[in-house]
């Protein structure tokens, strides 16, 4: 079953309508549509749902229609494009046939960052065009990366309407609950001449037609571990330490995509992409200050105070940090707020601010009063990479350390808030302009 409509959807199928059974036709017809009302509660009253539209049509309109295939627009709502609808007939088999199954799964993908994952299964049944409709979901096992689901019966003709030779596609998803935590990832890197001319292969910021720079591979490491984590995966990606055009102003807090209004990238890729339009545009300059870009994801992380959303802002940087004063004080103060950095440091320098940011063995101070928790995380990336600096060694030793402290992190600003697990079926984003969206993550498809 498929739809062109562009919010949430939930399936619902009518099958076996047989209340007139004495005068039907000896063809009957089963109908899937695809649109009801959004799903807000459990409660069965549609008063307590939105509205999201509604088609009207006979019987005789869908099994008419070419391919028995019928497309119409949703109305109900004055002055509204309420999308499209997509209705399908497929002439039901005869089996009355039922079959009991059950299914296990051994070692499936982690998705939950603050535990294992909880994966349910989706059932679709091939349709006569090559399409898939969805005919059963199990139950969610919580927090296991190694679910039995409990035995289901479901009639042959729902799975495969009688015909033992059709495709059956099943999905393995992670449910994630409404209102939890929702985990905001922002990137900001280095830009300061320290790190060599771009146009020069011993640069950092060299970018090379062979392999990825250092700051490349950096970025694309760490942020394919954290992305998994992050719902929209849009990603506000800044800049530090450059000259910008056209004036030659020097910025310590610019978007690498060149948009202020929207500084967000899709996805690590879109990432990727902006930084290198960033390395065409701008000057290299200096001097390295972390502060601004603190203190930039510490502004949206003040406003959430319920524990509905944690931020991570990982910093990527080749070496001394020039305003060491101003850079504790953004930490001790973002120390309060739900949030985390990640230091990780490329080149050859020997990076002995940042490892005394880290905190694990004394705690950072500024002006007398001492971070509340440690949420800077440092790892030289060169521990990580072969000797000619182009190849990860190892990504799962690399995965472990750049996040071993989070979770930890995160528990002791809930614990200290006395923050309850979120139950709330809505959430707000505090990410200015991008929309927040709690959508399941596929583990694996199996056919």
């Amino acid at each position: 079953m498929s739809t062109m409509m562009s919010g949430l959807v939930n399936m619902a199928s009518l099958a076996d309508f047989e209340p007139l059974a004495a005068v039907i036709p000896a063809t009957k017809v089963e109908i899937t549509v695809s649109c009801r009302y959004d799903l807000d509660s459990k409660s069965e009253n549609l008063s307590k749902h939105d509205f999201l539209g509604q088609m009207y049509c006979t019987l005789g309109e869908v099994v008419g229609s070419q391919g028995s295939r019928m497309e119409r627009s949703l109305v109900g709502i004055p002055g509204k494009n309420c999308g499209t609808i997509i209705v399908k007939a497929e002439e039901l088999g005869n089996c009355r046939e039922s079959v009991l199954m059950q299914f296990c799964g051994n070692k499936l993908d982690k998705k939950d960052f603050f535990g294992k994952s909880d994966p349910f299964l989706v059932f679709y049944r091939s349709n006569e065009d090559g399409t898939f409709t969805i005919c059963h979901k199990t139950e969610v096992v919580k927090n296991t990366l190694d679910p039995v689901w409990q035995a289901f019966k479901i009639p042959v003709r729902a799975l495969c309407n009688g015909d033992y030779d059709r495709a059956i596609k099943i999905e393995v998803y992670d449910w994630d609950r409404d209102g939890g935590t929702q985990i905001n990832f922002t990137v900001a890197i280095d830009f300061t001449a320290s790190n060599g001319n771009p146009s020069q292969p011993t640069s950092l910021h060299y970018m090379s037609p062979y392999h990825l720079n250092a700051y490349a591979l950096a970025l694309r490491a760490v942020g394919e571990i954290i992305q998994d984590y992050d719902s929209d995966k849009l990603f506000p990606a800044l800049g530090f330490g450059a000259k910008l055009p056209p004036d030659g102003r020097v910025s310590h807090e610019f978007p690498l995509n060149g948009n202020p209004e929207n500084p967000y990238c899709s996805g690590i890729e879109g990432v990727l992409e902006a930084y290198y339009q960033s390395l065409k545009s701008v000057r290299l300059y200096g001097p390295t200050y972390f502060s601004p870009v603190i203190n930039h994801v510490a502004r949206y992380a003040s406003l959430v105070k319920d524990g509905s959303e944690y931020f991570i802002l990982l910093i990527i940087s080749d070496g001394v940090i020039s305003d060491m004063a101003q850079t504790k004080e953004s930490i001790v103060n973002a120390s309060s707020l739900p949030m985390s950095i990640i230091i990780v440091g490329v080149g050859p320098a020997e990076f002995d601010e940042m490892i005394e940011l880290d905190g694990d063995e004394v705690r950072i101070s500024s002006r007398g009063r001492f971070a509340e928790r440690d949420i800077v995380q440092f790892v030289p990336f060169r521990d990580y990479i072969d000797r000619r600096g182009n190849h990860i060694l190892s990504m799962a030793r690399l995965a472990k350390d750049v996040l071993a402290e989070i979770p930890d992190q995160f528990l002791q600003y809930v614990r200290s808030r006395g923050i309850k697990p979120q139950h709330s079926s809505h959430s707000t984003s505090s990410k200015p302009p991008s929309t927040l969206i709690h959508p399941v993550h596929p583990l694996q498809t199996q056919i």
